[in-house]
């Protein structure tokens, strides 16, 4: 009876509390969105499956005993004694899961839309308002710097992104943030195209855009090494997701090195993505997100998403009035960096309201110019409040 009564006291439907209880069904909302409504699947099935991990009582997954990962060190305790979910998280904290994804996007990733219509850096670098407005926000309502450039960041609708720069600043937030990111990307054909029809006249929408000219092979290889050079002699600290993006895109481009991005694109991005969601989710424990703190997170990373998309509307119109209504705005919501669901967007409204127009890849151009902005904006809040 005493072996059974300690058995029943160490097992975790003895320790099962209601904050568990919570996160269990969290995580199970988020299997039913991912597999049942196909929101962003390849990362909420892990980002899911970490969190009902980690929330299992007595598994220790996410353990810290000997004190590596910022934890209480406890007497006698060795690296060895820590919980596997936690030393893979050492991917995300060093920020080698988020630079290796780049990789892949990179190696994933056509430049030849923006290089062959240059001004969508413009429209790209419009779609970063929606950082600053939430940065803004969430220092009035009392977040430290560190936490409000990391609520911030899910503006620019990349997950990566908001991944490291939020593991660099303020780890404790990881869990609601990534979510709230992930999310808010699965969810732009909702978002997006009342906030594109809100901005935008009829006649605009109607703009049908000339094609782009053909972009050649050596443009595209010497594109990836300008701007690593550039963008990490202005803000060194974005050199690393820059570094990894381009030098992705130049396996692509380079014809010589076809192996290593196929690898890239498919092995490594595959791995890694599996690794990073499992993590991420893993840190969602039931004390640090069931907060007040969460709500607002959430709330902010829409009001960050709905600016982010209005910034590169309002230049698309204006860019609609100086060119005399050769751009067509829509195009200008497609500078968040979810590439490629962005673009999509762009070219599904634009068919909605005429028919024969195909704004893909002009869409294109913003899309990969929003990879880009979001990288060097959180090279630059890396920068400042590190």
């Amino acid at each position: 009876m005493e072996i059974i009564q300690q058995l029943w006291h160490s097992s975790g439907f003895y320790l099962l509390g209601w904050k568990e209880l919570v996160m269990i069904l969290v995580a199970f909302v988020l299997f039913f969105l991912a597999i049942s409504k196909k929101f962003e699947p390849l990362l909420l099935v892990p980002i899911a499956f970490g969190i009902l991990l980690a929330n299992l009582p007595g598994a220790d997954l996410m353990a810290d005993p000997a004190g590596l990962f910022g934890g209480v060190a406890q007497e006698g305790a060795h690296w060895y004694d820590t919980g596997v979910l936690r030393l893979i998280y050492a991917g995300v904290k060093s920020s080698i899961f988020p630079c290796l994804i780049f990789l892949g996007i990179g190696a994933m990733t056509d430049f030849g839309p923006l290089l062959a219509n240059p001004i969508s850096l413009l429209l790209g670098a419009a779609a970063q308002m929606g950082i600053y407005v939430a940065f803004v926000i969430a220092l009035f309502l009392g977040f430290t710097p560190q936490e409000a450039a990391s609520i911030g960041i899910i503006g620019g609708a990349d997950g990566p992104t908001a991944i490291l720069l939020t593991g660099q600043l303020a780890d404790h937030l990881l869990a609601p943030i990534a979510v709230a990111a992930y999310s808010y990307m699965a969810l732009i054909p909702i978002i997006q195209p009342k906030i594109m029809k809100l901005l935008t006249t009829d006649k605009e929408r109607k703009v049908v855009m000339k094609q782009l000219r053909t972009v050649g092979k050596t443009e595209k290889i010497l594109f990836p090494i300008i701007v690593l050079v550039i963008c990490a002699l202005l803000i060194p600290s974005c050199a690393s997701l820059i570094g990894m993006l381009m030098l992705g895109n130049l396996f692509k481009e380079c014809g010589v090195t076809d192996r290593l991005s196929d690898t890239a694109q498919n092995a490594l991005t595959n791995i890694v993505t599996i690794l990073l969601g499992l993590t991420v989710g893993a840190t969602a424990n039931g004390d640090a997100f069931l907060s007040p703190d969460t709500i607002l997170i959430i709330v902010l990373g829409l009001v960050a998403f709905s600016f982010s998309t209005a910034g590169g509307v309002l230049l698309g119109k204006l860019l609609y009035i100086v060119t005399g209504g050769k751009i067509n705005p829509l195009i200008g919501a497609a500078g968040v960096s979810a590439v490629p669901m962005a673009a999509r967007v762009a070219q599904v409204e634009g068919k909605k309201y005429n028919p024969t127009n195909f704004l893909l890849m002009h869409a294109m151009g913003p899309n990969v110019a929003g990879v880009i902005g979001s990288a060097v904006a959180a090279g630059f809040l890396l920068m400042v409040f590190k």
